[in-house]
């Protein structure tokens, strides 16, 4: 149902991307509950959405992921 990927944009930030299908027999506010749950719970947002001519729903969805960048010096 889900796969996720990653891609780097800038420097120490990772955007971490879900993309679903959803059938085309859920309804409107099933699907809004759905994604508005994962947004809460998970931190992810909507990127996109595609509803295709047979009414399957296929959404991207993304997060942020930052990374602590290592520091140059240590104090011993």
């Amino acid at each position: 149902m889900a796969a996720t990927a990653r891609k780097a944009f800038r420097r120490n930030v990772e955007w971490e991307y879900d993309n679903l299908t959803l059938s085309s027999e859920l309804s409107r506010n099933v699907v809004t509950r759905l994604l508005v749950e994962r947004a809460e719970q998970g931190g992810w947002e909507l990127r996109s959405v595609r509803i295709g001519a047979d009414g399957v729903r296929r959404v991207i969805l993304r997060r942020k992921i930052i990374r602590q960048p290592r520091p140059e010096f240590y104090y011993v």
